[in-house]
């Protein structure tokens, strides 16, 4: 197994560091590396680091779903599509943490990099993203930490999305831990483009030719011009007005 994703330092016995991480999230070993018994003590550190996401992560998704069956009983239509929870992987978070040059501890990694738990929502429209989102943010142990409204102003190459980054209480049997958790909401349409902008990505890596950048680019405008024709479609059925925000 090669060692490729990590090299986190313990820097003294009451710090909460790990070794080294392999492609499947092991802890491996390197050369002349520690003892099976203390590399079992790296695991056991590494798996109480991500415990606590693991648990704030289950909590939003319960929200989420208990939000989206109470709409679909109350006969107002549910506004969410389909959930897709996300917890980075070892080789994913040292990853990160090399790029925007974090510390490999674990104290650097809670404070730095803050989408360790992330969650999906894929709604039929862009007014559902919105009242998804204050349903959501309004609830009193849901703590809104920051917004990118990547909808109301794109990325350059055209990505539109919702993002919300909240802080959740995880109960543990000997403290209260708040826990990050990175929401992104979108449409059926941002969500399409994005899977296929994804996979082009990472088809063409390190270099997408410049025509496929116009190409995704244009794409995006589609789904946006879609995202908005569809909008409109469904206010005037629902004798709504276009642009208000509505669960239905």
């Amino acid at each position: 197994m090669a060692w490729s994703t990590a090299n986190l330092r313990r820097e003294s016995p009451e710090s909460d560091k790990f070794s080294g991480v392999g492609e499947d999230g092991q802890i491996v070993r390197r050369g002349e590396g520690p003892p099976p018994e203390v590399l079992h003590e790296h695991v056991t550190d590494l798996n109480r680091f991500l415990m606590v996401y693991k648990f704030g992560l289950a909590e939003i998704n319960t929200k989420l779903e208990i939000l989206a069956e109470e709409l679909a009983h109350r006969g107002t239509g549910n506004p969410i599509e389909h959930i897709r929870p996300r917890l980075k992987t070892p080789a994913s978070i040292s990853a990160k943490a090399r790029r925007i040059g974090c510390p490999l501890t674990y104290s650097d990694l809670r404070l730095r990099i803050r989408d360790i738990a992330g969650i999906r929502v894929v709604c039929g429209f862009v007014s559902d993203v919105y009242t998804v989102a204050e349903m959501l943010t309004r609830q009193p142990d849901v703590e809104l930490v920051l917004t990118k409204d990547y909808i109301a102003a794109p990325k350059p190459n055209g990505y539109r999305s919702l993002h919300l980054l909240v802080e959740i209480p995880v109960f543990m049997s000997d403290r209260v831990v708040p826990v990050p958790v990175e929401v992104q909401l979108r449409t059926v349409a941002m969500d399409f483009w994005a899977s296929l902008e994804h996979k082009i990505y990472y088809k063409h890596s390190p270099q997408v030719p410049s025509r496929l950048r116009d190409e995704l680019t244009a794409a995006a405008e589609d789904a946006a011009r879609l995202d908005e024709r569809m909008e409109r479609l469904h206010h005037e059925i629902n004798g709504s007005p276009a642009g208000q925000r509505t669960a239905s």
